[in-house]
C-alpha cells in the first residue's frame, strides 16, 4: 500500500491522524487540502468565493447521523425532498430511505478525507443556511453559476483532481453535485474496506445490523460502489 494511502481503521472513521485542519472545522489529507487550495484560487480568480460544507467525518459521527434517522429521531426526506415517516416503513423500506442520502457508517467517502461538499459564500447572504439540495446547484439556485464553472474545469482536465463521484443516479446514493472526490488519491482507497472491517467498526452498535448484515453485498453495490468512469484513469 502507498504510504499516503489511508489504513483501514482511517478509511472507516476510526482514526483521524491522516487528515489536517483546513479552517473552519474541516479536515483534509494534506494532498488533498493542497489541491483544494489551489482549486479555491481558481475560484476567486473566477469571481467564486469556494467553501467547504462537509469535509472527514469519523465513524462516530456517522454512526450517530444513521441510528438517528433510523429511529426516527432525525429528519428523512424522499428525493422531492418530502418529509419521510420512518416508523411507517418496514426496515428494508426504512434502510433504503436512509441510505439514498446517509452512508452506512464506515463506508462514507468523508471518512477518507479525500471528499468535501462544497458551495459559493459569495452567492448567499451571511446568514444563509446551506442545504445541499438540488434546487440549491442546478438553475435558478444560487451555486448553479460555481457548478457550471466546475463542469468546465473537470471537462478540460484543470480541476486539480477533483471530480464528482455521485453526478449520476444509478437507483442508489442520490446525485449529489456539491460532492467532489480527489481522485488521485480516492481512486486508491476504492474497495479496501470488507466486511471483516465492516464488523469490527459495528460491534453491537448498529440499528438494523441483522438486516444490513444479510443485505450487505447488495448494499454495498448499490450504495457504496461508483462507477469506474467516475473521473478519468
Amino acid at each position: 500500500m502507498r504510504a499516503d494511502v489511508p489504513t483501514a481503521a482511517q478509511l472507516t472513521g476510526r482514526d483521524d491522524t491522516h487528515v489536517i485542519p483546513v479552517g473552519g472545522g474541516h479536515r483534509l489529507c494534506p494532498p488533498v487540502a493542497e489541491a483544494f487550495r489551489a482549486l479555491q484560487a481558481d475560484a476567486r480568480a473566477a469571481g467564486f468565493e469556494l467553501a467547504i460544507a462537509s469535509s472527514f467525518r469519523d465513524f462516530d459521527r456517522q454512526l450517530a447521523i444513521f441510528n438517528g434517522k433510523a429511529r426516527g429521531e432525525r429528519p428523512v426526506h424522499d428525493d422531492r425532498g418530502a418529509a419521510v415517516d420512518i416508523t411507517g416503513l418496514t426496515p428494508e423500506q426504512g434502510l433504503a430511505a436512509i441510505l439514498r442520502f446517509s452512508a452506512l457508517p464506515g463506508t462514507s467517502r468523508h471518512h477518507w478525507g479525500t471528499d468535501l461538499d462544497v458551495y459559493d459564500v459569495a452567492a448567499v447572504p451571511a446568514d444563509y443556511r446551506v442545504q445541499l439540495t438540488p434546487e440549491e446547484v442546478y438553475p435558478p439556485g444560487p451555486f448553479a453559476a460555481l457548478h457550471e464553472w466546475l463542469d468546465a474545469r473537470m471537462a478540460a482536465g484543470e480541476s486539480h483532481g477533483f471530480y464528482r463521484p455521485y453526478a449520476g443516479d444509478r437507483g442508489g446514493v442520490a446525485p449529489e453535485r456539491w460532492h467532489l472526490s480527489y481522485a488521485p488519491l480516492a481512486r486508491a482507497c476504492e474497495g479496501r474496506v470488507g466486511v471483516r472491517e465492516l464488523r469490527e467498526c459495528w460491534g453491537d452498535g448498529l440499528v438494523w445490523r441483522d438486516l444490513v448484515e444479510s443485505e450487505l453485498d447488495a448494499l454495498l453495490a448499490r450504495y457504496v460502489a461508483v462507477p469506474p468512469d467516475w473521473c478519468p484513469a
